[in-house]
């Protein structure tokens, strides 16, 4: 009897794991687009088609196979997609959200930005991002009004830019993101327009950041003063906190903790002192000189990891499941 009970245990496990803990594994490819600025978003320039990919994973559930998910949408740093990243979608696929791996780099040939970043614009990555959106939300097992898009660094200015009303309205085509959460973004970003989404928005930063630095996100959201925009500050924590392993200098990195631009209501990023937009990459360098240093620090921080974890599932259990 001892061992028939172990052998139903044994077997009511495997069963329920079968049935619950599959994915469904798709590769999703749709047209985009190549802005370089917002400005060229907003004003519809015409910019070269770009075809781009990503995974999308479905939770399983063979007694309810037609059985619709909400999605988070995630965008990697200039880095690219690292563990950590991928940490973050086990997670939400566990607690039962599809989740989408937007690959704008490999799309493009690219395997990082760092030094540069210019091979791949969180302008381009933005429209990704939203014909992403536009595909997805089309899918027979997805939730079209239950999407959120999430990001780190790089990718955390994309889910913070996505928000941007002038932005949204000109690539929403009726759909939006129904929340945003950003890793450790750029907001060294001074808006003329502050019209932003009225969705759940928060940031999670560190409070040592020397790449994109923890002040102006602060200021940011105190600028906006609106309830649905939320930041939260993790006390002796880095650039990448939520990573694994400890801190490491990276000589190539810019650092823009003396920078603040400003955007102006058509989009442009002009340079500080000249007012020059940074329309492309020549000009971009030529702005980058005024305020940017190199090296940076990037490493985890225990703590603040295991915190925004948690704090990253509860919140989108609460913007797409409540």
């Amino acid at each position: 009897m001892k061992y028939l009970k172990t052998y139903f245990f044994l077997f009511t496990f495997f069963f329920h794991y079968n049935i619950f803990s599959q994915n469904i594994n798709e590769k999703i490819i749709f047209t985009s687009s190549n802005p370089y600025t917002f400005e060229e978003i907003i004003s519809k320039s015409k910019n070269s088609k770009q075809i781009v990919y990503g995974k999308l994973v479905i939770p399983y559930d063979s007694l309810n196979p037609e059985k619709k998910f909400p999605l988070v949408i995630g965008v990697a740093g200039s880095e690219g997609w690292r563990d950590h990243h991928y940490d973050y979608l086990k997670m939400y696929q566990k607690s039962g959200f599809a989740t989408f791996e937007l690959n704008s780099f490999k799309s493009r040939n690219i395997e990082s930005t760092v030094g540069t970043q210019n091979e791949v614009t969180v302008a381009a990555i933005v429209v990704d991002a939203y014909n992403a959106l536009e595909t997805l939300s089309k899918h027979p097992l997805i939730i079209k009004e239950k999407i959120s898009i999430t990001g780190w660094s790089l990718g955390g200015g994309v889910t913070l830019f996505s928000a941007w009303n002038p932005i949204k309205e000109t690539l929403g085509n009726n759909i939006q993101f129904a929340s945003h959460l950003a890793f450790y973004p750029p907001c060294f970003f001074d808006f003329e327009n502050l019209d932003f989404s009225d969705v759940p928005i928060h940031i999670l930063i560190g409070e040592s950041d020397d790449w994109t630095p923890a002040k102006p996100c602060v200021e940011f959201v105190d600028k906006l003063e609106r309830k649905n925009i939320n930041i939260t500050v993790y006390k002796d924590s880095h650039h990448g906190f939520d990573r694994e392993g400890g801190l490491e200098f990276n000589e190539n990195g810019y650092s823009f903790k003396n920078c603040m631009f400003e955007v102006n209501s058509k989009g442009d990023i002009l340079m500080n002192y000249l007012n020059i937009p940074m329309s492309n990459p020549f000009l971009q360098k030529l702005g980058f000189l005024f305020c940017v240093d190199r090296g940076v620090t990037i490493g985890g921080n225990k703590d603040a990891r295991l915190k925004s974890f948690e704090f990253a599932n509860d919140f989108m259990i609460r913007t797409l499941k409540n």
